[in-house]
């Protein structure tokens, strides 16, 4: 008899494939009497490779099945229905043996057989060999490692324990421990349809923790997406790599943390930038937004959209820092432990004071970009104003870098940005250099000076109860009522500009002010510094001026909002804690 396969003809005879194949026995019946001898067969799953297996265990030749070519030799001998009831030990039995007693046994060969059901289904589905891979895969990935005896894929640098450098282990033998995510690499060979499957079969069994589901997922996208850890590439398939994105972000774990921020915000831009469904856009945002402490300053710098006038996307990070505003407020203290654990000295609040530095950062980086608009500037940072940080040294530079970016911004606009900064808070550093900085406004220079020279003051007497009263009126926290009286000084002198001139006569009138102060420590000098106080800041710096200014500034809100009465005893005290060194210091230039 002749069988058409396809294209390929095989010639043989009748009793060895009809004893055995009940379907090639129907077939010949079938035909009729002119051309009984030849039959055709064109829908046999695994084409004429898969027949062939079948037509040599026919004849009883040796047939050699592997991990390649099982499957398909399984779904032919289905198809030409090699039962049992046909004879006894037929190919479809022998076949089942092999797979339960070799091939799902082997971790390798597990993988390599789910690959290969995918050009025969639904064949494969059908016979329960994609489950029965499925199962297998996951059941040795979710074992207990001291028990992993097969060879895996694993190029990823392991921790020191896990190389046996623990100190636990003697040194003159030292085995060689099994990851935690040792069969990562491994699926990374499987499409996204089998991996989907895989990672939530491994998900059912509850045995693997969801920061090594989190790994596989990073190890898989950065394999499968082109170009994913420097930014996405354009010169590729969309709908594909959109798939990809939208099940990964369908995979990741439920728990809180247990996959890296940055991971989550290389998938947001990664997202966007594939146009990906709402649904999963705002998944990524809420993630990110309740990690938004563990970010990097890089990772936020995602780039606007094609026709954007801005060079990267603001918008988006608003949004995260507004969505981890409202997640704080709703989740109790307990929840940053973490966080707290990983820096004491912020206490509490630290994840608040870690995003605040981070936003610094990121407003310093983008402040660069010519065409950033001052609103989003000043939304952004007013977004993390109720955010107490010990330090104002961040958002000073950010201001100072917008300033330098935007020369022709207005007065009111320069007033406007400058209020988001806290004086108070600068270091000694930060302020040296806003006394020389020409590009900030008249009226925060002024208070720069005047707090720089309070804190040197304050240091070198040791107690704020011994400096001169119109002086410790204006002392962080303290009562200047008293001190409030009009001037001859306009509102609009004080939001220009400095000149080099200017700056130059305040720093000679507080430079002088801070020598005398640390000339003597007795009590003719402390009064001798009160008359220099009220003879030399007469004018553009006495006292009642400076008064004027923090009034004025605390009634148009630019104290952050966070700095109360009681928060200013704290700053006070650290400010005390950090003025030694500042004591030493003659002057400011």
């Amino acid at each position: 008899m002749v069988v058409n396969v396809g294209d390929v003809k095989f010639y043989l005879h009748k009793f060895p494939l009809l004893s055995k194949s009940a379907r090639l026995q129907k077939l010949v019946a079938a035909t009729n009497d002119a051309n009984g001898d030849e039959i055709h067969i064109q829908d046999i799953p695994g084409g004429p490779a898969a027949f062939e297996v079948c037509a040599k265990f026919c004849y009883g030749m040796t047939v050699t099945l592997n991990a390649y070519n099982v499957v398909a030799a399984r779904c032919a001998a289905e198809y030409l229905e090699m039962y049992e009831t046909a004879e006894k030990g037929n190919l479809i039995y022998k076949i089942d043996v092999f797979l339960n007693s070799s091939i799902f046994r082997s971790w390798k060969d597990s993988i390599i057989v789910l690959l290969t059901t995918k050009s025969l289904l639904p064949w494969s589905e059908e016979l329960k060999v994609v489950s029965h891979c499925l199962d297998s895969i996951a059941s040795k990935a979710s074992i207990d490692t001291s028990k992993v005896e097969w060879s895996y894929t694993y190029n990823r640098k392991k921790i020191a324990s896990e190389n046996g450098n623990s100190p636990q282990w003697n040194d003159a033998r030292k085995p060689q421990m099994v990851p935690k995510d040792w069969w990562v690499e491994d699926l990374c060979e499987l499409p996204i349809d089998l991996y989907k499957r895989v990672i939530a079969t491994i998900k059912t069994k509850g045995r693997v923790s969801g920061d090594v589901i989190g790994e596989a997922l990073n190890a898989y996208t950065l394999r499968r997406l082109p170009g994913f850890s420097k930014g996405v590439n354009q010169n590729f398939d969309f709908v594909k790599y959109r798939s990809l994105v939208e099940t990964i972000v369908w995979l990741l774990p439920t728990e809180k943390g247990v996959v890296s921020c940055s991971f989550l915000l290389r998938l947001l831009r990664a997202a966007i930038f594939l146009d990906c469904g709402e649904t999963e856009r705002n998944e990524l945002m809420r993630r990110i937004a309740q990690q938004l402490p563990e970010a990097t300053m890089n990772d936020l710098l995602i780039r606007a959209p094609p026709g954007e006038a801005t060079v990267f996307d603001v918008d988006i990070v608003q949004n995260l820092v507004e969505g981890f505003v409202t997640h704080s407020s709703q989740t109790e203290p307990v929840d940053n432990e973490f966080l707290g654990s990983r820096s004491p000295k912020f206490g509490p609040d630290a994840s608040k004071v870690l995003v605040a530095k981070l936003i610094d950062c990121y407003l310093a980086e983008i402040a660069q970009d010519p065409n950033f608009p001052l609103s989003k500037f000043v939304n952004l940072g007013e977004t993390i104003a109720s955010f107490s940080r010990p330090s104002h040294d961040g958002l000073y530079r950010a201001i100072d870098m917008y300033l330098k970016e935007h020369p022709g911004i207005s007065k009111s606009e320069r007033k406007r940005i400058c209020k988001l900064m806290d004086c108070r808070k600068l270091s000694a550093e930060a302020c040296m250099h806003a006394v020389q900085n020409e590009r900030l406004p008249l009226r925060v220079v002024v208070q720069v000076l005047f707090f720089e020279q309070v804190r040197a003051t304050a240091s070198a007497e040791n107690s704020t109860s011994d400096l001169p009263g119109s002086i410790r009126a204006l002392l962080p926290g303290g009562s200047h009522g008293s001190s409030r009286s009009t001037t001859t000084n306009t509102e609009e002198d004080w939001d220009s500009v400095p000149t080099a001139d200017d700056i130059k006569a305040l720093k000679g009138e507080l430079a002088t002010l801070r020598l005398g102060s640390n000339d003597s420590g007795n009590e003719a000098a402390k009064s001798e510094v009160e008359k220099v106080a009220a003879s030399r800041m007469k004018g553009l710096v006495m006292s009642k001026i400076f008064s004027k200014l923090w009034s004025s500034k605390e009634r148009h809100g630019e104290i952050s909002s966070s700095d109360t009465s009681d928060s200013h005893g704290s700053v006070n005290a650290e400010e005390t804690k950090s003025t030694p060194s500042r004591s030493r210091r003659h002057s400011l230039s």
